[in-house]
């Protein structure tokens, strides 16, 4: 009798690479067209560029989801407040998916790596910004135990439409 092999994943999460950036910065200009971030214009390389070597100058970690050699989604960690030392073990979460692979569990996947990274190296709290419209975060985020925390009404303009932001978080 043959004994089946192990099922392999049909993707894998990793930290980021300069060499992922174009792709990450493609997914995260998907979501600025569709009004899914507060950017109205979309974010440069050159600007993704820097905005990677800070992540990397912090210590905190942009994670890639990977399925067929694509990137199909990512999540990053920022600091909240930084420089503030008492604040530390707080960090921002942000994800994007690319739009055909949402509803897929991309993002269920990278918020679960993102967690158990999080216990690993000692972060204490998380916390999401979600604008009020993105109904389909925050199911993700009330899915993978994340509580609202907070609602800042009228914050954000659209071309003449106005838009909260809810504030999403956990602690460990």
């Amino acid at each position: 009798m043959k004994i089946p092999a192990p099922e392999e994943k049909p993707f894998h999460i990793r930290l980021a690479a300069a060499e992922d950036l174009l792709m990450i910065n493609d997914i995260y200009n998907q979501a600025v067209v569709e009004g899914f971030t507060a950017d109205t214009d979309p974010v440069d390389p050159v600007a993704r560029s820097e905005w990677f070597e800070n992540h990397k100058k912090t210590g905190h970690p942009i994670f890639v989801y990977v399925e067929n050699n694509h990137i199909r989604g990512w999540l990053s960690f920022s600091p909240y407040r930084y420089g503030r030392y008492a604040l530390r073990f707080t960090a921002e979460v942000s994800y994007y998916v690319d739009n055909q692979y949402r509803k897929r569990g991309v993002g269920t996947a990278l918020l679960g790596e993102s967690l158990s990274y999080a216990v690993q190296h000692e972060f204490k709290t998380l916390f999401t910004i979600i604008l009020e419209h993105n109904e389909g975060s925050i199911r993700l985020m009330k899915k993978c135990g994340f509580q609202q925390w907070g609602f800042l009404p009228r914050v954000a303009e659209f071309e003449g439409k106005w838009r909260g932001h809810y504030y999403y978080g956990m602690n460990f």
